[in-house]
């Protein structure tokens, strides 16, 4: 079986090969600038057990972008409907700043404890004033899913997100990162999922600073597929 397979000689293996035939790109939005925001779907879309990955929502922090490109090159396994959004930050990302092109902290926009703030975290003059926020809204409501991925920089940890405590547990123990609760932030992603799908768990992974190897990548990937794998 594949997760029997070393991570570096898996990984050597996947950039050979295309993304997995089990994938179907969709459009979902355009960010301000007017670059293209695609999610991606593999998997059983029948399956009501749905996982969400973002790999990049801060444009300077988006060394999950490697992951989520391995994701795409595995097959999920039975009863998992995978949703990955590659990059949801692609002006930010364009621009190599953590703010979208309006100078909007897109992790400070979500209607939940939202708040002004200014600076380098500046909130956006009201929730969801952002396209890039909304896709991801929308998205969200849509699919529901049962475990929420974010991918950031630089901070090396697996944040206690307020979901359910044993996935993110899970994940932590299989990436290596140490499980610890970051500051609840206003107006973040997570906190918002968390809240307003309850029941369900988002949760953040800060990677550490720098890219990440594509050993490490699949090493992630393969961790992203066994938290969402069906628990018998």
């Amino acid at each position: 079986m594949i997760v029997n397979v070393p991570a570096a000689a898996l990984a050597a293996l996947l950039l050979t090969v295309p993304a997995s035939e089990h994938l179907s790109r969709l459009l979902i939005g355009r960010s301000v600038e007017g670059r293209r925001i695609v999610a991606v779907e593999l998997g059983d879309p029948r399956s009501a057990n749905k996982l969400l990955v973002v790999g990049c929502v801060h444009g300077n922090e988006c060394a999950g972008l490697a992951i989520v490109r391995a994701l795409e090159r595995l097959r999920p396994p039975a009863g998992l409907d995978l949703w990955v959004i590659e990059n949801l930050n692609p002006d930010g990302y364009a621009a190599d700043t953590r703010q979208n092109a309006h100078g909007v902290d897109l992790n400070r926009n979500f209607p939940w404890a939202w708040r002004p703030l200014r600076g380098i975290y500046y909130s956006g003059p009201r929730p969801l004033s952002e396209p890039e926020s909304r896709i991801a809204y929308h998205l969200i409501l849509r699919a529901r899913p049962r475990i929420s991925i974010w991918f950031h920089q630089h901070e090396r940890v697996v944040d206690e997100s307020g979901g359910d405590i044993a996935v993110e547990r899970r994940f932590s123990a299989r990436v290596g990162l140490p499980l610890r609760r970051l500051p609840r932030e206003p107006g973040s992603a997570v906190g918002w999922e968390n809240h307003r799908l309850p029941g369900t768990t988002a949760f953040v992974v800060e990677l550490p600073a720098g890219s990440v190897s594509s050993g490490d990548a699949v090493r992630y990937a393969l961790a992203v597929l066994a938290v969402g794998r069906p628990r018998s």
